[in-house]
């Protein structure tokens, strides 16, 4: 998973305001830079900024309402990252069962004691 459009998309959710932004907007559908504004402690101009980073990641759509721009959030944006990081759990879940397996088998010969060589006999 090297493909640009991955790095816009981890790059995007590395930051926790926009990881808030993307969850509201999933949670209510849509909404404005305006009306984010009015609820979290930075400015509008640095929603938009935000909001526009979402956008190019491919994490929400935009659309022209009035002087407003209404954001929606896409899900599909994250398709590539969501499939990456699936394959990379069912090769650990792979790795971890092997590793299981091997640590119930019981031994086929039974190991002898170790002897204390610190100790000798006089």
């Amino acid at each position: 998973m090297t493909d640009e459009h991955s790095q816009r998309v981890f790059l995007a959710l590395a930051d926790p305001t926009r990881r808030l932004l993307l969850q509201q907007l999933c949670e209510e559908g849509s909404g404005t830079a305006a009306g984010f504004a009015t609820r979290l402690p930075i400015t509008r101009q640095a929603i938009i900024k935000h909001l526009v980073t979402l956008e190019q990641a491919g994490l929400v759509t935009a659309r022209e309402t009035g002087r407003e721009r209404r954001y929606m959030p896409r899900p599909e944006g994250l398709q590539t990252v969501t499939t990456w990081i699936e394959d990379i759990e069912a090769q650990w879940d792979q790795r971890l069962a092997a590793l299981r397996n091997y640590l119930l088998e019981e031994p086929s010969t039974p190991s002898a004691p170790v002897k204390d060589q610190s100790a000798r006999e006089e």
